[in-house]
């Protein structure tokens, strides 16, 4: 069962609250969450940035919850914090407009309803402050009044959001293409570049998939796979993408192969692009530039895949006059026009809307999208070895 401490921030639910400024957004969070979560006040704009916290909301799950500033903030600050809430409606799950019921729906939450259905959100719209009025309207389906000072009807709210989280189908990013007892061998280079004392998360989330549905994991380092195959045959081998050379050798062609890597791009929705992406690589000329991208931030040293290994491997690939430039953690380039292709990583810190969001942007401005491990097998001469498991 998911909780708390087993499901990662980007495999939860993600639920944004959007609103006016003193429609109640953080009262209504507060109350949801059952904690003071936002600052509260009757002076408008309290919240100046997005809040965000991991939790588990019963009957809803592990969820991750974001409080937005005002969508009618004001000011040269108020303006960069409304683009700042854009940038978080793209990576939501699920949205919440928060209406002072008093008032009703203005122009600015009619767009912000626009700008659910053109992201393909689930929306909820959430009359506050109902304890305020007479007459209360006939509401739709996806309506509700509360009232976040009395605590009225939060717990109608919370079932309405159960509601569509139970219809979102939790993934699986092995499951379904192992059996039970099947083996599966993981191959996991311990180098300079591997974090001490622990596997990253790509690597955590597969042997888990793997214990989960009743099949055999081990694991072994490049240097010990050709002993390991010598003891068992198994139905698939994942490598970290940075020894897929080496293992493609090592490992017979009855065998599957697949990465870690292109494993998360099938999770987050990405890999039919990233496949396609992966074929820019043969027409780069001289005097591109490549943005290689990373979803999060970590401590940069020799030997990193992202920012070292990967553009020598294309440099040597392609034989060209290559420039790189480089991103990473939550931001992501607006302005994509100057880059010939984008090479993500396997995006395990962020939820599959973020990585969507990503595509979208690429796709929007003609820029071809793809990924660490499809990169690499396309340059190592193995893509089509690497996918056909699937």
């Amino acid at each position: 069962m998911s909780n708390l401490n087993s499901t990662i921030s980007a495999n939860r639910t993600h639920i944004g609250f959007f609103g006016l400024r003193n429609a109640g957004k953080s009262s209504v969070v507060n109350a949801i969450t059952n904690q003071s979560m936002s600052l509260v006040s009757n002076i408008k704009g309290t919240t100046t940035d997005p809040v965000k916290k991991s939790m588990e909301i019963l009957p809803i799950g592990p969820v991750v919850i974001v409080d937005t500033p005002g969508m009618d903030d004001e000011g040269a600050l108020g303006e960069l914090r409304i683009k700042r809430t854009l940038e978080v409606l793209k990576t939501m799950d699920m949205a919440v407009l928060v209406v002072d019921a008093n008032v009703g729906l203005q122009k600015i939450d009619l767009d912000l309803i626009d700008m659910f259905k053109e992201n393909k959100l689930p929306y909820f719209i959430v009359f506050n402050k109902c304890d305020l009025i007479e007459e209360k309207k006939e509401l739709a389906s996806n309506e509700i009044y509360v009232s976040a000072l009395n605590n009225d009807n939060i717990d109608g709210l919370k079932q309405l959001l159960a509601s569509v989280v139970k219809k979102q189908k939790e993934k699986t990013i092995i499951g379904d293409l192992i059996d039970s007892g099947d083996v599966i061998v993981l191959v996991i280079p311990i180098d300079q570049s591997a974090p001490k004392g622990r596997l990253i998360l790509p690597q955590q989330l597969v042997l888990r998939d793997i214990l989960d549905h009743h099949a055999i994991g081990m694991t072994c380092q490049v240097e010990e796979l050709d002993a390991t195959l010598k003891k068992v045959t198994p139905k698939l081998v994942i490598t970290d993408s940075q020894a897929f050379n080496k293992v493609s050798q090592i490992v017979d062609k009855s065998i599957h192969l697949t990465s870690f890597s292109i494993l998360m791009a099938r999770l987050k929705g990405s890999l039919s692009t990233v496949l396609e992406g992966a074929n820019q690589l043969d027409h780069l000329q001289d005097g591109d530039c490549v943005l290689i991208s990373e979803g999060c931030t970590h401590h940069r040293q020799c030997g990193d895949i992202g920012t070292d290994k990967l553009p020598k491997w294309i440099l040597n690939y392609t034989k060209k006059n290559i420039t790189f430039e480089f991103t990473s953690g939550q931001g992501f380039k607006e302005d994509l026009s100057k880059y010939s292709v984008v090479i993500h990583c396997g995006a395990c810190m962020l939820n599959e809307k973020e990585v969507q969001s990503r595509v979208k942007e690429c796709k929007k401005q003609h820029v071809p999208f793809t990924n660490y491990g499809i990169a690499i097998a396309k340059m190592n001469g193995i893509l089509d070895r690497s996918v056909e498991v699937f």
